[in-house]
């Protein structure tokens, strides 16, 4: 089977030495094989280390899956220091020769001829999807064959026989002891980058890093060679009680609200839907919608914008870049928070993959049983793989998008403690601006998908804020910012029929509004026709990098509280709040866009960083990008 594969003599070597390797033919096969040589209840998965044995996870048999779930609360969320680079390419990343000193051939060495002694499983898959996607493989310790069975759950299962002859874009290998024989217990993913080449060594076992991530890792290599991006982003199909079609991508920074771009907004017991309380004075306010848009997800995590798939109208067409869904459910802890999900998880038309979700053999695995950390709290990176084909209403072609918003995570901002939660319900940005705010992709705090370094929780818990950088999906890219922040304003540009709008979540001012400001933008949005403007319904904010705001916004003949799209007019917040919060926000920008000065950048680019660094107006950016309406 390998011979109609292209591999370096050494990775056959590796393959043809192991005791034995497993192609599975179906994924019920290798759903079978990742429950353990007894088929189950339970299965430890442990590895030789020091002359001991690990555990690295347990594998337990549900009725609707099977629950892995990991001993070390660390083992649960992706840390973000893991990446480290192997080769000579261009990176901004850490490389290896500074991290670990010396050359990383020795370890690749080492990792195939561990693999060698190891029992293996080897599946093909295709790096963004099987539709669009690059042939590539993945060889892993046969033991921790749930990785593989999420790995393609997540790419799509695919079979050497369905690919061909091939040579591999990108090749994963698995070693989980040398976290420990190697890494004193940490997350590492290296990178081994070449012009046909993408070798991916995952030294741990969450798949967040490495078959989610490396994965994308993988796309954005190959698009900054080809020119064009994996975007970090959701988008979804909204379609009004009249018939009208608007889709919308939404980017931003973990914890930004890509997931819930594509929720129902959650309404009250009577059916209203709260839209804040007040932090200060805790009061509600609600409003009443009759009636909500229909949502058609289109991707929800990596969003591909395929040269091939373009449209040539002014809009960007976008493809999901996956097969199935790493869907985060720490937000459900009862039943009947998210009843379509709820469903689809509880009633399978196949069995899923749940990581740090309670198992008890032979019983249904439950999205609102969280394990609990050591600290006794529940574990806020519940997961669960679950392909696209199980939740209702996901689209399965490309489709164009009208609108690009971007969310951010918001503190509160009140008058006796100024921060900078001061963006309203809605902004809409020129493109100069909204290429701005991706190149920053601010991080707001309580994010749960990944573990903060210690100088980030300490920036957050005080009200600071983290860069996740160029489009949000620097965390992943294996290249260097500028690059991305060139390629980023040149797709922008190429698209001109696209609205950039901003909003937020968790916080606007001094109301706590969750994500009910993203939610009802959503619908406001799709009941304009996609957004459509007058240049006499917008006026500047009084904070430049919000660009402009709505004079008003009215839902169902319900106008929304002036003071939610302009948060200076809250009596807790104020002018001078705001302008606290404004001047944190300014100065944060000007120091993370100080870095993207090279030669290399572009020159527009350049005057667009020019312009903030000079505290422009949003007239000075539109003068540089036109704004769409």
């Amino acid at each position: 089977m390998f011979e109609a594969i292209t591999l370096a003599p050494e990775v056959r070597a590796a393959l043809e030495a192991a005791p034995s390797v497993i192609v599975p033919k179906t994924r019920d096969e290798l759903y079978e094989l990742a429950l353990g040589p007894d088929g189950g209840p339970t299965f430890e998965v442990t590895y030789d280390v020091a002359g001991g044995r690990v555990c690295e996870a347990t594998v337990t048999r549900c009725r609707n899956g099977m629950a892995v779930n990991y001993l070390e609360d660390y083992m649960r969320r992706r840390d973000p220091r893991c990446m480290v680079i192997a080769d000579d390419r261009p990176t901004d990343k850490t490389r290896w020769a500074s991290r670990f000193h010396g050359s990383f051939a020795p370890v690749r060495q080492e990792t195939l001829e561990w693999l060698a002694t190891q029992p293996l499983v080897v599946v093909p898959f295709k790096a963004g999807g099987p539709v669009y996607g690059s042939p590539s493989i993945a060889i892993i310790p046969a033991n921790a064959a749930f990785f593989a069975l999420a790995l393609v759950d997540l790419q799509g299962w695919v079979t050497f026989e369905e690919v061909g002859e091939f040579t591999p874009r990108a090749i994963l290998y698995v070693a989980p002891p040398f976290r420990h024989t190697h890494f004193d217990g940490k997350q590492v993913v290296v990178h081994d980058r070449s012009e046909s080449l993408h070798e991916v060594f995952a030294y741990n076992l969450y798949p967040g890093p490495s078959a989610k991530k490396g994965v994308f890792s993988v796309l954005l290599d190959i698009g900054e060679q080809e020119g064009w991006i994996t975007a970090h982003a959701s988008s979804v199909r909204v379609t009004t009680p009249y018939d009208n079609d608007t889709v919308i991508m939404h980017e931003g920074a973990s914890g930004g609200g890509k997931s819930e771009m594509c929720q129902d907004m959650k309404r009250e017991d009577d059916g209203r839907i709260l839209l804040g309380t007040n932090v200060v004075t805790d009061e509600p306010y609600f409003i009443t919608l009759s009636e909500a848009s229909q949502l058609f997800p289109v991707t929800d995590d990596m969003t591909l914008c395929y040269p091939s798939i373009q449209s040539g109208d002014g809009r960007m067409v976008v493809a999901d870049a996956e097969a199935g869904w790493f869907v985060r459910v720490d937000n459900l802890k009862q039943y009947g928070e998210n009843v379509d999900l709820e469903r689809a998880i509880i009633h399978p038309s196949r069995k899923l993959v749940f990581f740090s979700i309670e198992g008890v053999p032979d019983a249904t695995a439950l999205p609102w049983e969280h394990i609990m950390d050591s600290t006794g709290t529940p574990c806020p990176n519940p997961r669960v793989v679950i392909p696209r084909t199980e939740l209702p209403g996901v689209l399965t072609e490309p489709e164009p998008v009208d609108v690009r918003t971007f969310g951010v995570r918001m503190p509160a901002c009140t008058r006796d403690n100024p921060t900078y939660g001061i963006m309203g319900m809605t902004h809409f940005v020129p493109p100069s601006i909204a290429w701005l705010w991706r190149l920053i992709a601010p991080r707001g705090d309580k994010n749960p998908s990944i573990g903060e370094s210690a100088d980030a929780v300490a920036r957050l818990e005080h009200g600071g804020m983290v860069a996740e950088g160029v489009g949000s999906y620097w965390p992943f890219s294996t290249g260097t910012k500028v690059a991305a922040a060139n390629l980023l304003l040149d797709q922008i540009l190429a698209y001109p029929r696209t609205r950039y709008v901003l909003t937020p979540n968790q916080h606007i001012g001094a109301y706590n509004v969750g994500f009910s400001a993203e939610w009802l933008t959503r619908e406001w949005l799709a009941r304009k026709g996609g957004g459509r403007m007058r240049a006499d319904q917008l006026e500047p904010a009084r904070c430049a990098l919000f660009g402009y705001s709505p004079r008003e916004m009215t839902l169902d003949g319900q106008p929304v509280r002036r003071t939610l799209l302009r948060p200076e007019m809250q009596s807790w917040v104020g002018e001078n709040a705001y302008d606290a919060g404004c001047a944190i926000l300014s100065g944060f920008f000007r120091s993370e866009l100080a870095q993207f000065l090279t030669p290399d950048l572009s020159p527009l680019g350049r005057e667009i960083i020019e312009v903030c660094l000079a505290d422009g107006s949003v007239e000075e950016y539109e003068a540089l990008t036109r704004m769409y309406l």
